[in-house]
């Protein structure tokens, strides 16, 4: 799994995830996450190039967008790919790990965070 942080606007960070997000992965987003979720910003996670995801990196991003919501942020994850989506989906999660397909839509979804 690779990770890159940068700025996203004022007041978000975008963090792109590659590969599989699998345990070992999961372990290795784990600070980066945890960290950028705890500096009160917005945070949109590029998945479109995340080909697995396994029940702990759901886990993961479960506990960065709870955090995020704490301080009355949002988390979005950036165009999943189908099958990616399709779990979760199922997980039942699709209001807490919001989709949109497009860094606009992101915007959009933080600026009416900011009303």
């Amino acid at each position: 799994m690779q990770i890159a942080i940068s700025e996203f606007g004022h007041d978000a960070k975008k963090v792109v995830l590659v590969g599989k997000l699998d345990i070992s992965a999961a372990q290795a987003i784990e600070l980066p996450l945890a960290t950028i979720a705890g500096s009160r910003a917005n945070i949109v996670v590029d998945m479109t190039a995340v080909d697995f995801i396994a029940s702990i990196g759901i886990r993961q991003l479960v506990l960065a967008a709870k955090t995020v919501s704490r301080a009355s942020r949002k988390l979005v994850l950036l165009d999943p790919n189908p099958l990616v989506a399709d779990v979760l989906v199922n997980t039942g999660l699709g209001e807490l790990l919001q989709v949109v397909h497009s860094e606009d839509e992101a915007r959009a979804v933080f600026s009416a965070g900011a009303m």
